[in-house]
Parts: C-alpha cells; structure tokens; sequence
C-alpha cells in the first residue's frame, strides 16, 4: 500500500471517515504519521472550542472579581480559586462521574458522558479560570489615566468598557493569554487519560501513538512524531496569536509593543 493511498484510507479515521480497522502487522511510518495526524483533529477541536467559548467566560469571571459588589466577586473567586487549585485531570474524573450520576436522573445528560463534550465541558471550565485570573491581573494594571482621560471624554458604563478598559485589558493580558493557549492544547492530551471514553475507538493524537507503542513495542517512533505535531501546533498558535497582539497594540509606538513569546508555564 502506497503513503498515498495509507493517507486516503486512514486521513480522517478519527471522525469515522475511511478504513474502520487499525493496522496490526508490518506497520509503516507512514500509518504511524496519517492515524496520528488524523488523531491531532479531536485536539485541535478540544484546543479550538474551549478556548473560544472560554474567552468570553473569562472575561466575565475577571470582571465579576474585580467588582465592588461581593454578590459578584466572591462567586468569581471561588470559581477561579476551584478550578485553579485542583488538577486537570482530577477535574475530568469527578467530572465524568457526576455526569454519570446525571445520566441516570435524564437523558438529557447522556452526551456529557463521552469525550467530544463531557472532556470539552472540563477543558472549558479549567481555561476560563486560568484566562480570567489573568484578565483580573491585567484589568488592575489598567493605567488609571485611561480610565480618567475616558471618564474626561463623558464616557461611562458599557461605551467606557467596550472602547477603553476591554482593549487595554487585552493588550496588557495576551502575551500571558498566548501561553494559556499553548498550554491548552498540550492539556488535551490528558483527555486520553481521562474517565471519558472515546468513541468507537476514534481517539485523539495520544491514543494511536499508544497504540503503536504497544503495538510495535517502540515508542521512540510514535511518541516523537507526536511531539513533532504538537510543536507545528505551537509554533501556528505563536504566529496567529502574534498577528493579533501586533493589532492589539497597533497604536502604539514600535518599541513599547508588548511581544508574543512561546514560553513554557512551567508552574502549571
């Protein structure tokens, strides 16, 4: 079988499209790298929409905590304070089960038990925590002269908000907010790991490089070329990113842009 013809039949396995049986016998590297690329789609997926509904969550969170109203504020913190202080994968297990629980009082619940949205509900939850405890950080960094020269400019409530405190807060956040990315998406592997099980044997990147693994009885062959994947995902992420920050910070004079870097959160 040609590496064309391998790409045709096992491209887009992982969403149940092509060749429903894995290879077993005389596995090529050419298989290893289509099934493990084809898995990079639910990460992607995972990545992708937890960060964009997570966005618009955080915000919210690190407005609320940053409120004078404790009705606000205190809900955000211990939101923030939960999801921040537990691990990940804790989050996906009590998770999974208490999904399960809920299965059995309605159906409605039955979806939440399988990886493509129980495992996205967690990842949401656990990256708008992250994001809003740095939108809190970069909402107090405001400098207060923009807020007077707004307040000078009759500007209040939500106008204020919109075209003054939210542009500079994300000016100020999205180098950090670049690395919540990252992060991010390197954190969907543990999906793998989780309770939540995948469907039909359509799994993420992490799950047919494990299978080759056992497989093959090599893992300096599928775990690499994992690796490789993820570090192009990093460096489309950096450069995507980037092109926003450099809008975000348009107006200002060249040497005072605040730069994107793909940094590490070794502390996570």
């Amino acid at each position: 079988m040609s590496c064309f013809q391998t790409i045709q039949d096992y491209g887009l396995r992982s969403i149940g499209i092509g060749e429903r049986l894995l290879p077993k016998e005389s596995i090529t590297l050419c298989e290893q790298f289509t099934l493990i690329g084809s898995g990079m789609i639910w990460n992607i997926y995972y990545g992708v929409i937890a960060l964009a509904t997570g966005f618009f969550l955080a915000t919210a969170l690190a407005v609320a905590k940053g409120s004078n109203r404790r009705i606000f504020r205190k809900p955000a913190e211990w939101f923030i304070f939960l999801f921040r202080g537990s691990p990940l994968f804790i989050q996906f297990f009590f998770a999974y089960f208490l999904f399960l629980n809920l299965k059995g009082t309605h159906p409605f619940f039955g979806p939440f038990t399988a990886a493509w949205l129980g495992a996205l509900v967690v990842l949401f939850l656990n990256t708008a925590a992250y994001s809003g405890e740095i939108f809190y950080g970069a909402l107090r960094s405001i400098p207060k002269g923009d807020v007077e020269a707004a307040d000078a400019y009759g500007m209040t409530g939500w106008s204020r908000f919109r075209r003054i405190i939210w542009p500079t807060m994300l000016r100020l956040a999205w180098p950090a907010y670049t690395n919540e990315a990252i992060f991010l998406f390197h954190a969907t592997t543990l999906v793998y790991f989780s309770s939540f099980p995948a469907w039909r044997q359509k799994g993420d990147s992490l799950y047919y490089a494990r299978y080759f693994a056992d497989k093959t009885f090599n893992p300096f062959i599928p775990y690499p070329i994992l690796a490789f994947y993820f570090i192009l995902l990093t460096l489309l992420i950096i450069g995507f990113f980037g092109l926003i920050n450099k809008r975000l910070n348009r107006h200002l004079p060249t040497e005072r842009r605040a730069k994107t870097r793909g940094l590490p959160n070794l502390l996570r």
